[in-house]
């Protein structure tokens, strides 16, 4: 009985492994897909189903609109806004202080991940105290404008989240990593379970 219990028991588990991150990850499209619809409401539009009386869903067409837009607006931004245009707007932006405010900390958040000059892709190791070592980014080389010549600053993301710190760290205290980006940041976000 107690091998069938062990079977039963490794059964399970290699069940878990595979049901787990499979329904997960339908579950969050899944929740995705749906949350954007329910934002945009979209479905009103196509009116009422006669038979039903009940308006007509198209599960991912608020999801597709959206893409849709985003894809329109780089196309647009790409071959019609100038230089000048640009500038025209930075400088009606820099006159609302606040909006000035979140549209630039999103931009560059944003940027930081998709644009051309991506900021994390220097994965690098960083000694801290007690012989321990951390996983972080390197997202500034230069801090002489903070008077701070000999420093970096270095972001940590959490594991399991994708919040972090920002630290200002010593430039012999740190050394480059000889993996990709994407897979130090699995490795970290992964709580060290990723294998690269």
């Amino acid at each position: 009985m107690n091998r069938i219990g062990r079977a039963l028991l490794n059964y399970l588990i290699k069940g878990l492994l595979i049901v787990v991150p499979i329904a997960l990850s339908v579950f969050i499209v899944f929740w995705a897909v749906t949350t954007v619809d329910s934002w945009l409401n979209i479905n009103n539009i196509l009116g009422v189903n006669p038979l039903t009386g009940a308006n007509r869903n198209i599960p991912g067409l608020g999801l597709g609109l959206v893409i849709t837009i985003i894809l329109l607006a780089g196309i647009f931004v790409t071959y019609f806004v100038t230089e000048p245009m640009y500038n025209w707007f930075q400088r009606t932006l820099n006159k609302l202080p606040l909006l000035n405010f979140i549209f630039s900390s999103i931009k560059d958040l944003t940027e930081a991940f998709v644009g051309d000059e991506k900021k994390f892709n220097n994965p690098v190791l960083v000694d801290v105290e007690g012989g321990m070592k951390r996983i972080g980014f390197l997202t500034q080389n230069d801090l002489s404008k903070l008077d701070l010549p000999n420093d970096v600053i270095v972001y940590f993301p959490f594991s399991y989240s994708f919040a972090g710190q920002v630290y200002v760290v010593s430039k012999d205290k740190i050394k480059p990593l000889n993996i990709s980006a994407a897979e130090a940041m699995k490795l970290v976000v992964s709580g060290g379970v990723s294998t690269f």
